[in-house]
């Protein structure tokens, strides 16, 4: 378990979409999961979240990362396979997990399959279940019933992408916002928190109050698509970076 300033320190160079508050909640859940438990990432890219996770995890807390790295569903509007590019990423996870240090390289579980195949992979309750796979509405909504399924009262789920990426926020408000085994806890910007409860009255009322950011988040997309970036100015967003 290592300190927030040192796993930033360790980050800087890997590639992917993680702002720092997200990094600092996601590093913060990690180090929460209890000795012995279990964390399970669907959607690693290049390794930059699964490098967050290892350095702040106790030693004992099993960490399996999913992602069958075949160059789709990688960013953007990529949604088709690139076996090169796949096979890029796949050869800079490794290579970033390693420059990390023994203990990230050593201590991560890589199974490169799609979710989907993947769960008999995974034995026992997960207590920290980090979900940022394919954001199409189809994938996103098996994850977050299949996968979430396997997450025990107590245990916690971050979804990347939620109410900024469409299919992600349309899985959420089929399957989780009104669900009583869900209580909602907030979000760093897309990152949005959930623990799993037992007939907890869903907590719509917080959810549905950040549709006006997920509209915002839209049109800025929206913008970014049609060369108009500089017109979501207004909107606080300053680049033509994706919105996360």
């Amino acid at each position: 378990m290592t300190d927030l300033h040192a796993t930033f320190t360790a980050l800087d160079g890997v590639e992917g979409w993680l702002s720092p508050e997200q990094v600092s909640r996601l590093h913060a859940c990690a180090a929460a999961v209890p000795a012995g438990g279990q964390i399970v990432e669907i959607g690693s890219f290049r390794g930059r979240s699964a490098i967050t996770m290892a350095r702040a995890a106790a030693p004992s807390v099993r960490i399996t990362c999913i992602d069958p790295h075949v160059g789709s569903d990688r960013g953007p509007q990529e949604f088709e396979a690139q076996p090169e590019l796949g096979s890029a990423d796949n050869d800079a996870f490794v290579a970033n997990l390693a420059a990390a240090g023994a203990p990230v390289g050593e201590r991560v579980r890589h199974v490169r399959a799609f979710s989907d195949a993947a769960l008999g992979d995974v034995d026992g309750p997960i207590d920290l279940l980090f979900v940022d796979g394919a954001h199409r509405y189809g994938p996103a909504l098996d994850d977050l019933r299949r996968w979430g399924d396997r997450v025990p009262p107590g245990g916690t789920m971050l979804v990347h992408d939620s109410f900024a990426s469409v299919g992600v926020t349309a899985a959420l408000l089929r399957h989780i916002v009104l669900h009583p085994g869900w209580r909602y806890a907030g979000r760093d910007r897309s990152l949005a928190r959930y623990v799993r409860v037992r007939n907890h009255p869903a907590s719509v009322a917080a959810q549905f109050a950040q549709l006006p950011w997920f509209a915002r988040n839209v049109v800025i997309k929206a913008l970014i698509l049609t060369r108009l970036a500089p017109l979501a100015r207004p909107l606080g967003h300053r680049d033509a970076t994706w919105p996360y």
